[in-house]
This record gives structure tokens, C-alpha cells and sequence, in this order.
């Protein structure tokens, strides 16, 4: 039997990082679905384990041909992208397959995979709260946070075209509203 999909989608700085790698470590049976991009690694990165970094010559090759569930053009030059191949080699193991990806990503692996993927959406309490957030991360200019906000913006527009949308004011109530949530779709 092939394994069930849970994907996690919101916001740049909402929490969804947080949150499946907490549900990785629950006794789920979890396997974390690696997404590729064309950016460069932030510190601390590792190719295989956070991300599949490929060049974007790379990337726009596997785009031709058609390796990829889905795949944005995030920002200019930069890809994120889900590879079929990946999906299903966990699916056809039997093991269920949690994503970590943008809205749009998420909505298209969904459409795709209809009532075998859960779609869950991380919402931030506020836009402001999310900008401190990602200035306490401390990783990208002031410019690039306000690229990610006016994208954030779009994005809470898309929550209810999603399965579940979880708040994410309070960690340990939203990584129990998940656990919860998770377990109710997997039994």
C-alpha cells in the first residue's frame, strides 16, 4: 500500500519549518519529502537533508523535462521545486511523505494527489509578527523581508483553499493542534 501525503504550507517565517520537523520526530512513520532549489545554501544547510541545491541551469533542465510535481519561480533566478522521483520512492516504500513547501507548491501537490494528501496551512497571528520574525532570524536584508512580507500577503490569501489552517500565535498549541491533526488523517 502506498503512503499518504501531509503537506505543510505557509508564509516564509509562519512556523511550518518548526512544526514538521517536530512531527518528524513523533512516531508518525514520517519521511521528510526534500525540495530542490536554485538559492544558495544558507549557513548551516546541508544538500540532501534541507534542500536538493542545484544550479539553476540545473533546475530549469528538470523543469524540460517534466521531473517535477510542482515547481515556482519564487524570486527571480531563484526555483524551489518538488521531484516526482523523490515522492514516489518513499510513496511506493509505504511510508507516508510530509512536504515542507510554499503555498502554491502546496496547493498544486494537492490538486494532484486529491484525498491521498492532507493540506495544511500555518498562518501567522499577524503580518507584523511575522516581519519580527523574520528580522529575529537575522539571515536576510531588511529588502529581502520586505519581498518575503508583500509575498506573505498574497499568500494568507489562499489559507481556505486548504484542508487545515492552524494558527501558529503559541508554538506548543500549534505544534499539538498539528500532532492532532496529523494522526486524525494517518488513522
Amino acid at each position: 500500500m502506498k503512503g499518504k501525503l501531509i503537506i505543510f504550507s505557509a508564509p516564509s517565517g509562519a512556523g511550518k519549518t518548526t512544526i514538521v520537523k517536530h512531527l518528524l520526530q513523533q512516531d508518525f512513520d514520517l519521511n521528510f519529502s526534500v525540495s530542490a532549489t536554485s538559492r544558495k545554501p544558507r549557513t548551516g544547510e546541508t544538500h540532501g537533508k534541507d534542500y536538493l541545491f542545484l544550479s539553476e541551469k540545473e533546475f530549469r533542465k528538470k523543469i524540460e523535462n517534466d521531473e517535477f510535481l510542482e515547481w515556482e519561480e519564487v524570486y527571480k533566478g531563484i526555483f524551489y521545486g518538488t521531484l516526482k522521483s523523490e515522492v514516489e520512492r518513499i510513496r511506493n516504500s509505504g511510508k507516508n511523505v510530509i512536504f515542507d513547501v510554499d503555498v502554491v507548491g502546496g496547493l498544486n501537490i494537492k490538486d494532484y494527489y486529491k484525498d491521498e494528501a492532507l493540506a495544511v496551512f500555518v498562518q501567522p497571528p499577524s503580518v507584523e509578527e511575522l516581519r519580527n520574525r523574520l528580522r529575529n532570524r537575522s539571515t536576510e536584508s531588511e529588502e529581502k523581508i520586505n519581498m518575503r512580507i508583500a509575498k506573505a500577503e498574497k499568500e494568507l490569501k489562499f489559507a481556505d483553499k486548504f484542508d487545515v489552517v492552524i494558527v501558529n500565535k503559541e508554538l506548543p498549541k500549534a505544534l499539538k493542534e498539528a500532532e492532532k491533526v496529523v494522526s486524525g488523517f494517518l488513522t
